[in-house]
């Protein structure tokens, strides 16, 4: 087994069991080691220690719910999850807990967990599923160095995300990207770089929450031999690393209050110093920073500071949540379950009709790393069928009014269609932005009058955050303004 700072040497993949039963443990330690290396932890605060202190982050966790101080609850495994993903995106989590009911499971998955199972569990079966969380993991779809990456969607937020890259792209000025955890923060920040001259030059991603506070600074600018304990020799930091080219720090919202006043220095002249060395040093790179946090509200409970927030969004982009991104949901299901099939070297599943207007309905709360575990999960179990609604409910966290029925999505209603010809075929004026416009006025207008004017409810009522349904209430009263002005005159 190795150390708490040793990686794999052998090429297993690494796994981290978290569980506060000793005895469980060293079982599971013992049945799986002849396929990965295996370190344990028995809280929250411990495994977190260990994520700090390994060179990389291991593969595969296995978390049980029920941590200390509240054993019986499972509010520490909930957090532990959120907390691996943030210090560890790429990591697999497969939950075992005694807390199964399904209520448990769904939150789970919902937070990121590649998938959940009840205790007891044979260690054979539990094998066979790491193995597959291994497999998923090793060829996972993304963009390397040496890679241009992809946006799929074709929605009015992604085409807007696509204009934003294209408008700062070749701006040397920093970029904040904005969103939820799972949204893809980093595929931006890639799609950044490449639409850039400076493509051909190094990209860099450091996550800000995944080192420990006290190796961020001789990481971001290097250190000298002796500068401290254990540095043997002297060595370059991501910005001297990245040359000409990007440095992606994500989640910066992280990056400790001491720090930020030399990250400033950087990007206002350019200038630093390596730990332990009073050579100043110049950096040439091209910073774009990332968070789901809000940083304005960091300012005012006095954890982040205010002249750097405003260094860092010169420009921001706002990456938007799964929610709001409509039909561009089938498209990331076709990708992923394309993907995942031809891994599994099985036919890919396909949704029922009721299955797919559920898809749609769905608002997929973890976003793009919520989906892309659904359809691993729904390839390991139903590789080349039909998914039925009953399949997929199992599958996703979903809200007790929330119900599957038997209809079409929209898009796909023959009677929508029927409508459509009609009004084409009777050959009076026709603009289709100002029909798409009215009609999502009048949903509009009448969820706010079933909700009495609810702004919150009428959202979900629509399927779509609160801030965006503010955003449109706006662009159609303007457009009412613009109306009322023109007729006036």
């Amino acid at each position: 087994m190795p150390t708490n700072t040793e990686q794999k040497k052998d090429g297993k993949p690494l796994l981290l069991i978290v569980d506060d039963d000793p005895l469980i443990a060293d079982t599971l330690s013992i049945a799986l080691r002849d396929a990965f290396e295996i370190i344990t932890s028995h809280s929250r605060p411990q495994a977190l220690q260990l994520l700090h202190q390994l060179r990389q982050p291991p593969a595969l966790a296995l978390v049980d719910l029920g941590l200390p101080p509240l054993p019986h609850r499972p509010d520490e495994g909930f957090s532990l999850i959120t907390e691996l993903l943030t210090l560890a995106p790429a990591i697999r989590i497969v939950v075992l807990s005694g807390q199964n009911d399904e209520a448990n499971a769904r939150h789970a998955r919902t937070l990121g967990a590649a998938d959940f199972v009840g205790k007891p569990c044979h260690p054979k079966e539990l094998r066979q599923l790491l193995d597959r969380m291994s497999l998923f993991s090793a060829t996972e779809p993304r963009a390397t160095n040496d890679a241009r990456p992809t946006l799929i969607g074709k929605s009015l937020p992604m085409e807007k995300l696509r204009a934003q890259i294209a408008q700062y792209a070749e701006s040397p000025f920093p970029v904040l990207i904005e969103g939820e955890s799972g949204s893809g923060k980093e595929i931006v920040a890639r799609c950044l770089h490449f639409a850039t001259t400076r493509h051909h030059r190094p990209f860099l991603a450091l996550n800000c929450a995944a080192i420990s506070p006290s190796l961020v600074e001789p990481t971001l600018f290097g250190h000298a031999k002796g500068a401290f304990t254990g540095a043997s020799g002297s060595k370059a930091g991501y910005f001297e690393e990245a040359g000409d080219g990007t440095l992606f720090l994500d989640e910066i919202g992280e990056l400790p209050l001491e720090l930020q006043a030399k990250l400033l220095r950087v990007l206002e002249n350019g200038d630093y110093q390596r730990v332990g060395e009073t050579q100043t040093r110049r950096s040439r790179a091209r910073v774009v920073t990332a968070t789901n946090r809000d940083l304005r509200r960091e300012i005012r409970d006095g954890h982040f500071r205010t002249d750097l927030y405003h260094r860092l969004s010169v420009f921001s982009i706002g990456v938007p949540a799964l929610r709001d991104m409509g039909e561009d949901k089938f498209l990331l299901l076709d990708y992923f379950r394309k993907h995942y099939a031809q891994l599994a070297a099985q036919k890919p599943f396909d949704l029922a009709p009721a299955a797919k207007s559920a898809w749609l309905s769905y608002p997929f709360p973890g976003n793009v790393r919520e989906l892309r575990n659904v359809v691993i999960r729904l390839t390991a179990k139903h590789a080349g069928a039909l998914v039925t609604p009953d399949d997929l409910a199992q599958e996703l966290d979903l809200p007790d009014d929330f119900q599957i029925t038997n209809a079409l999505p929209a898009s796909s209603d023959g009677r929508h269609l029927d409508a459509a010809t009609q009004r084409l075929q009777s050959l009076a004026p026709f603009n289709l932005d100002a029909e798409l416009s009215e009609m999502e006025r009048a949903y509009i207008d009448a969820a706010l009058s079933l909700t009495q004017g609810n702004v919150s409810q009428a959202a979900r009522m629509l399927g779509i955050n609160r801030t965006t349904l503010y955003s449109r209430m706006e662009a159609a009263q303007a457009t009412r303004l613009n109306r009322s002005n023109i007729r006036e005159h």
